[in-house]
């Protein structure tokens, strides 16, 4: 562990001291339980969380990141059951899209379910969830619950895609950074919106528009691609 500003910096890329990569998980599940961010690795890019049933974390993350309520940020899960816990009215080829995708570079925009307290900001009563295929990430997940999570830069900065980015932009917003290498580059996820009946790209990332139709085949539906970035959506920015 080292020190960067104020955020504990955890070298869990498998180059540092044996037991740091269980030291990055529990400093960082330790983080989150008390209201601080944290920065971690995905495979997309590096992202910065906040416990999304912490309203006060959900607000530092958004100042962190110098954006508004407009913009709510994507939550992070670690098993495809979790997203019934978090979403209402899931229709079956969202099913068949995390069958085909999750975990991975997916983001599915659902329906909110209501029942939950929490407040990602301005979310016109949707959600966007993504379980990411990464092990260190998914772990962390395993502690602390579903994050809110967010591309690790300052609105209109590149994406964080190793560690010492992240540190630059955003070390003193943070407590504990979890190192977990250079990811495989800045492409963000894929974002689909699943509200309606049929799937909706939002914004076009590391799955494709025929890996989409691909999975749907079966279905009979194919994705519609004519409004994309939709501003109406959780972090159509492109953070996740």
């Amino acid at each position: 562990m080292s020190q960067s500003g104020s955020a504990q910096v955890y070298d869990a890329s498998g180059s540092g001291a044996d037991g740091e990569r269980e030291a990055a998980v529990d400093a960082a599940a330790l983080a989150i339980q008390r209201g601080r961010l944290v920065v971690l690795p995905t495979d997309t890019v590096y992202g910065v969380a906040a416990d999304a049933f912490d309203p006060d974390a959900v607000a530092r993350l958004l100042d962190a990141k110098g954006r508004g309520r407009e913009m709510p940020p994507p939550v992070l899960v670690s098993t495809a059951t979790t997203l019934d816990a978090l979403a209402v009215k899931v229709p079956d080829y969202a099913r068949t899209l995390t069958a085909a995708f999750w975990p991975g570079p997916l983001t599915l925009v659902c329906h909110e379910q209501p029942s939950l307290r929490w407040d990602l900001g301005e979310t016109r009563g949707t959600v966007a969830v993504r379980m990411p295929d990464h092990d260190l990430t998914r772990e962390i997940l395993d502690r602390t619950g579903p994050l809110a999570v967010s591309s690790a830069n300052r609105t209109g900065s590149p994406a964080a895609t190793d560690a010492a980015d992240a540190v630059a932009m955003l070390g003193d917003r943070v407590a504990v950074v979890v190192d977990g290498g250079a990811t495989a580059g800045a492409v963000p996820s894929t974002i689909v919106d699943v509200t309606g009946d049929r799937p909706r790209l939002l914004r076009l990332g590391m799955v494709t528009v025929a890996q989409l139709d691909e999975a749907l085949a079966e279905s009979g539906l194919t994705v519609e691609t004519d409004e994309t970035d939709s501003p109406d959506q959780p972090d159509a920015e492109g953070d996740r």
